[in-house]
């Protein structure tokens, strides 16, 4: 029987099981750590767009994870940046918490906090941070109208997110293993980059999108395998057979090509409040 897939936006999953603790999440990030063609990284590239930012200021970050974002730039940390890190998943705070445990703890604070109801003061960050997880929010107007609130006048808003034909050649692959029936999975992203100026524009005066080029390529079987059995978008995590038959596709591909290259299509953008 394949396994019924909960919703992308089900945050009773998100937090019980998805992003209980950083495992699933990790999995699919030591993929892009490992075998991404472009040699900036993502977090350091990201972390690269919030220059324009005033030397005091005041950021949240919205679905901060395990903290990667600031571990993987510690050492460029302004010393006058304040930063909450925020989280629906209470284990993902913990998780943040002692991944910063090491650094200026003056600068940072945690909390756990729903995009849709942010527990803040009108106008009081500069910034406002949601890496990859907007498409998770079930009323994203009205995190919108929350994140604009909270943002002081002339603010900025860093949503970062993927396109259609991300991971295109891993979808076929899927597909593959699992049938036809799995396409639905992909066939509309919450918010994406072809869909996501729309939905910012009635709430920021401005809207930028700024992309990400990047690529896999992927020589080794398990981390991709690893990769599609940590979500179950995929549609074959919990399911045996359908691992079984996408494992024995990746590795045949390598056996005869060497490597799967994969396309990655991510970015950003910039809303002004």
């Amino acid at each position: 029987m394949i396994p019924v897939m909960p919703s992308i936006t089900d945050q009773h999953h998100l937090i019980t099981q998805q992003y209980q603790d950083a495992t699933n999440l990790t999995a699919r990030s030591s993929l892009h750590e490992r075998f991404s063609t472009n040699q900036t990284g993502w977090f350091a590239w990201m972390f690269e767009q919030l220059a324009e930012l005033p030397a005091q200021s005041r950021i949240l970050e919205l679905g901060c994870g395990p903290a990667w974002l600031w571990r993987h730039n510690s050492q460029r940390l302004p010393a006058g940046w304040r930063v909450l890190l925020s989280d629906l998943s209470p284990g993902m705070v913990e998780q943040a918490r002692a991944h910063l445990a090491e650094l200026r703890a003056a600068q940072f604070q945690f909390d756990v906090i729903d995009a849709q109801a942010i527990p803040c003061d009108d106008a009081s960050f500069d910034a406002v941070l949601a890496n990859h997880m907007l498409y998770h929010v079930p009323d994203r107007p009205r995190a919108f109208a929350e994140i604009r609130r909270v943002l002081k006048p002339g603010g900025l808003f860093f949503a970062a997110t993927n396109g259609q034909d991300h991971m295109a050649e891993m979808w076929e692959m899927v597909l593959q293993a699992t049938g036809p029936d799995r396409a639905a999975n992909r066939a509309h992203l919450q918010f994406g980059l072809e869909n996501g100026l729309e939905q910012l524009a009635p709430w920021f005066d401005h809207v930028e999108r700024r992309d990400y080029p990047d690529s896999l390529r992927v020589a080794e079987a398990e981390p991709l395998i690893a990769y599609a059995a940590s979500s179950q978008l995929w549609g074959v995590q919990g399911d045996a057979a359908a691992t079984a038959r996408l494992a024995d596709q990746i590795r045949q591909r390598l056996a005869s090509q060497g490597e799967i290259r994969i396309r990655k299509n991510t970015g950003l953008f910039v809303a002004e409040a």
